[in-house]
């Protein structure tokens, strides 16, 4: 079975992380925040922002980037992507399809990540397409589209494909 894994690195901004523990609770990706976070945990815009999903949010705590590497290691079958505005790489372009477990791993919003860790890693270093006047996009909307890209490539296993309306039914559509 093949598993998404969300790294925020030193997340800053409460409302930011709560939007992706939301996003996370929706797809059943893991979130892994490594510390120092720029808000206490329990800082009501954090939990605002993730809403009534935190009963579904699978969260890992860690001290630091080290301690974050030494518990999640690179293995075969498991890749570790760095989402940066430094990156070379198209994140449209990366085939996550080939990787049982993806790490998409993630910098401070006023940061981003050790450019020692990107240098180390520079196939694995991806961009979001951007005009270049621009310095970056929203941390949690740059998120979902890495979360979204990669479940895309594996066909959204265990996620709903179809909603259905709340008062009537699709099949009493005569316009299908």
């Amino acid at each position: 079975m093949k598993h998404l894994d969300i790294v925020l690195v030193e997340p800053r901004i409460p409302q930011n992380t709560g939007n992706i523990a939301r996003t996370c609770s929706a797809t059943g990706a893991s979130l892994h925040l490594i510390k120092p976070l720029g808000f206490e945990i329990d800082d009501a815009k954090l939990k605002r922002a993730g809403l009534d999903y935190w009963n579904l949010l699978d969260i890992h705590y860690y001290e630091n980037i080290d301690g974050f590497f030494t518990k999640n290691p690179e293995a075969p079958k498991v890749q570790h992507i760095y989402f940066t505005t430094k990156g070379c790489n198209n994140y449209a372009q990366t085939d996550y399809s080939q990787w049982d477990r993806v790490y998409l791993v993630f910098g401070r919003e006023d940061k981003g990540l050790p450019e020692d860790l990107l240098f180390q890693h520079p196939g694995e270093c991806v961009r979001l397409p951007m005009r270049k006047e621009a310095r970056s996009l929203n941390l949690s909307n740059t998120v979902a589209i890495g979360v979204y890209e990669t479940l895309r490539q594996w066909d959204f296993p265990e996620l709903l494909q179809q909603g259905q309306l709340t008062t009537i039914k699709w099949e009493n559509n005569k316009n299908e």
